[in-house]
């Protein structure tokens, strides 16, 4: 049948493979072929040779297709016994696709980008005509991709969100509201089909609305990659993007295999690039293979261009010298009170935890573990082959209260108080404290050397005019000598993260 669009669609095909050696081009193989098959009543579509192959493929209907491969086979059981023709066997469950496209190329690029190789491909160039024949279970998707290509209709694009804490919930909340926006200005068309945390998931194949929340409430699906894979095949999903919001050390062992299957990636989880090296670079060469991509912008920077200024300096030959700053949003906004204000430490920082800037437990902010991982992400950018242990981190929590339990901790805040009054106390006139990330040493060379400690710097300096829980970067090149680049933003809070994120969907489903 015929779309109003003008995709013509063949479905329950069979192909018919002819394999062997040193007959393509023989004078009446095909001839041979047609006249088998007519005798035996079974219709004939697209003809396709494959020289690497040596073979030829006949498309039939399927139901004719036990038929025609036992016709062939009586037709050519001289051929069979000699060797000259190896096998002749059937595909079923294909469908044939027929339209029209100036640029086939984009098009070809597009389902290659989705996982959809065609069986057979057979182009008449002189009409731009082209037939392309896929499995069954790829012909709606192939279908879609096609249209959105050729008639400029808007682009779908399938969105799994993993983790609806609180990036995850404001980031949902974001491609709601924005959507119909989105699909007027860039044609696109965001639709979030799976919804999960670590126990359950919830899919809806028409895409989740406002009361997404409810819908996740209810469900009784167990979490796992494998549902996520099942479900996009099952429905024919294109364009498939998986946004990890999660923190988990789990789920990014779960990347290789969805690159694998079709879906690209967006991430605030800091975890994966941080694994070992070897493990980073694996994953790498998987999405070079599948042409897959992987987003990760707000790993370091929350909402801030940090990521994508780095690999832009990098790629274009820049020698990155050193990259130093304050990394962590609640840690500046907790120093840049401290320094200025009259308040114990313990003050300030159970002032930011109410304002949700920390982990619940504050130790995670107070190591400088975060800063940590943020730093390393940054020298991997630069092709460093530097591991976790490799970092100097002078963590800012005394021994005793390292092993408390979480509420015991939150008791004993005050322990603080004096040890943070000294270090205020002992800098020089005019200097603040600044809790920072800084990589350095020669970074040409196979490692760089990463330090992650509190400093006293100058208050009139640019780290020391950092205001609020914002972040600052400087980015110190060869061309730009002792003028560092110099980043600054808003560094913490779920919006700031779940717009970053936003930003990295957007830019990889413009370029999709």
């Amino acid at each position: 049948m015929k779309n109003k669009e003008g995709i013509k669609i063949l479905k329950q095909k069979a192909i018919i493979k002819f394999e062997g050696k040193d007959f393509l081009g023989e004078v009446g193989i095909d001839g041979r072929i047609f006249k088998a098959l007519t005798y035996a009543r079974i219709s004939v579509g697209v003809i396709s040779q494959q020289a690497v192959e040596n073979g030829i493929s006949v498309l039939v209907n399927e139901t004719d297709s036990e038929k025609a491969v036992n016709c062939l086979i009586d037709e050519f059981i001289k051929e069979r016994k000699s060797g000259k023709v190896s096998q002749i066997f059937s595909i079923n469950n294909v469908s044939v696709l027929g339209f029209v496209a100036k640029d086939f190329s984009k098009v070809m690029s597009e389902l290659a980008r989705n996982n959809i190789f065609p069986l057979i491909l057979n182009q008449v160039a002189a009409e731009n005509r082209i037939n392309i024949v896929v499995t069954s279970s790829q012909d709606e998707k192939a279908k879609n991709i096609i249209e959105a290509e050729i008639f400029s209709k808007p682009k779908t694009v399938h969105l799994a969100m993993i983790g609806h804490g609180k990036v995850g919930a404001t980031l949902i909340d974001q491609v709601l509201q924005k959507s119909e926006d989105i699909r007027n200005r860039k044609k696109l068309d965001l639709k979030i089909v799976a919804v999960a945390n670590s126990r359950k998931i919830a899919f809806n194949k028409s895409g989740f609305n406002e009361s997404w929340a409810d819908e996740v409430l209810v469900s009784e699906e167990k979490s796992s990659v494998e549902s996520l894979i099942q479900f996009s095949q099952l429905h024919q999903l294109e364009n498939l993007i998986v946004v990890d919001n999660t923190a988990s050390k789990d789920f990014v062992k779960n990347y290789t295999r969805l690159a694998e299957n079709g879906f690209d990636l967006v991430s605030s989880n800091k975890i994966f690039n941080t694994l070992p090296i070897s493990e980073y670079r694996d994953f790498r060469n998987v999405l070079k293979k599948r042409n897959k991509k992987y987003l990760y912008e707000t790993n370091v920077g929350a909402g801030l261009p940090l990521i994508d200024t780095i690999k832009l300096l990098h790629l274009s030959g820049e020698n990155i010298t050193r990259i130093k700053g304050v990394f962590s949003g609640s840690l500046s906004y907790i120093f840049n009170n401290f320094s200025v204000r009259d308040e114990k430490f313990s003050t300030i920082l159970r002032e930011a935890m109410e304002q949700g800037f920390t982990e619940p437990d504050p130790r995670e902010d107070l190591s400088g573990n975060d800063v940590a991982r943020k730093l390393l992400i940054l020298a991997r950018e630069l092709d460093l082959s530097n591991e976790l242990s490799d970092i100097n981190v002078h963590s800012l929590i005394p021994e005793n209260l390292v092993n408390l339990d979480k509420n015991d901790l939150l008791n004993s805040l005050e322990v603080l108080d004096a040890h943070f009054e000294e270090v205020k106390q002992k800098q020089k006139e005019n200097h603040v404290l600044r809790f920072v990330g800084d990589l350095h040493g020669d970074l040409q060379k196979e490692k760089g050397e990463l330090d992650v400690q509190l400093i006293s710097v100058p208050a009139n300096s640019s780290l020391g005019q950092l205001k609020g829980s914002d972040y600052i970067f400087e980015i110190y090149t060869e061309s730009y000598g002792e003028n560092p680049i110099v980043i600054m933003g808003g560094g913490a809070g779920a919006k700031v993260t779940a717009r970053g994120v936003f930003g990295d969907i957007l830019r990889l489903s413009e370029n999709k």
